[in-house]
C-alpha cells in the first residue's frame, strides 16, 4: 500500500474479501501503512525497503498500489506486479498520477492493471494459477550508468566557455559540499 499518509482501505478490503472466499488461504502479507490492518492477512504498518524487496522476491504474486515506487520495486526483483491505482476522488491520493502511471506501465508490459474488484480477483487468481506469468528478469534501474553519463555531460558543459554560467556554479556548489 506504500507509505503515503492517505488511506487505501479499498485495496485492503479487496484483499480481505478475496482471502475470506478462499478454502485454502494462501499466506499473505500486507504493508498497510496508514490504512486499516487486514483481517485475513498478516498486517505490517511499515517495513524497511530492503525487507520489502526480500519479501517481494520470495512472493508468488505481488500486489501493489499503482505508484511508481511500488511498481518499480516489484520490477527490480523480477515481479510483474498487479497494480491497483489509488483514486483521488476517494481521497486515496492527491491527484490521478497513479492511474496514469499504472496504465502506462501496463501498456508497456511492466505491470498488470486492476482498476476494479472483479479485475483484481481475475488477475490475482490467474497469477496464482500460473506464477511464471508474473515473473520477469529483474529490472535494473541503471542509476550508476545514468550518474556517469550525467557527470560526463556536466563536465562538457563546465569546459565549454560559452556554456551556461549557472551549470558551472551548480557544479562548484556540489563539489564544495
Amino acid at each position: 500500500m506504500g507509505t503515503d499518509h492517505h488511506k487505501f482501505d479499498r485495496l485492503v478490503g479487496w484483499v480481505d474479501e478475496w482471502l475470506a472466499s478462499q478454502d485454502e488461504k494462501p499466506a499473505c502479507v500486507v504493508q498497510h501503512g496508514a490504512s486499516r490492518p487486514p483481517d485475513h492477512a498478516r498486517g505490517i504498518t511499515r517495513m524497511p525497503r530492503r525487507e520489502l524487496l526480500d519479501l517481494y522476491a520470495q512472493a508468488t504474486v505481488v500486489i501493489v498500489q499503482g505508484g511508481p515506487g511500488s511498481i518499480l520495486d516489484a520490477r527490480e526483483v523480477g515481479h510483474l506486479p498487479i497494480a491497483v491505482p489509488r483514486l483521488p476522488e476517494l481521497n486515496e491520493v492527491v491527484d490521478g498520477h497513479q492511474v496514469a502511471f499504472s496504465r502506462t506501465m501496463a501498456a508497456h508490459g511492466n505491470a498488470i492493471l486492476a482498476e476494479d474488484f472483479e479485475t483484481f480477483i481475475e488477475r490475482t487468481e490467474a497469477a496464482l494459477r500460473n506464477p511464471g506469468s508474473v515473473r520477469t528478469p529483474p529490472r535494473n534501474s541503471g542509476a550508476t550508468a545514468a550518474a556517469y553519463k550525467l557527470g560526463l555531460a556536466v563536465d562538457r558543459l563546465d569546459k565549454d566557455p560559452t556554456g551556461p554560467i549557472a551549470v558551472r556554479r551548480i557544479r562548484q556548489l556540489l563539489l564544495n559540499r
